[in-house]
């Protein structure tokens, strides 16, 4: 495992919910991510927001840790939960407040 893999993983185990995001969940820098933060927002969860466009290597590098192409990237308890489409699918119908309930993050 390459450093920023073994970087990515220390985040994703240090932190219950981890969204890798373009900008900051205060300042989304794309509609993706903004779609993201504010799905989390609306469930009240803390999480630890990572901007891949300060960081090339995390860039890159989350999306060979996850084999998925695209950010934003939800991990909630170390599980990859996937990108806003899925987030918003999820929140839509229960499933992702349901998987928050389950892991007691609220």
């Amino acid at each position: 495992m390459s450093d920023i893999q073994k970087k990515i993983e220390n985040m994703i185990n240090a932190n219950d919910i981890v969204l890798f995001m373009k900008g900051t969940a205060s300042i989304p820098m794309c509609g993706f991510s903004g779609t993201a933060v504010a799905i989390l927002n609306r469930l009240n969860v803390k999480f630890l927001d990572v901007d891949v466009l300060s960081d090339d290597d995390i860039r890159s590098g989350i999306k060979t840790y996850s084999e998925w192409p695209t950010i934003p990237q939800l991990y909630i308890k170390q599980q990859f939960i996937g990108g806003s489409d899925i987030m918003k699918i999820m929140y839509e119908n229960g499933e992702l407040e349901l998987l928050l309930k389950k892991h007691l993050l609220i």
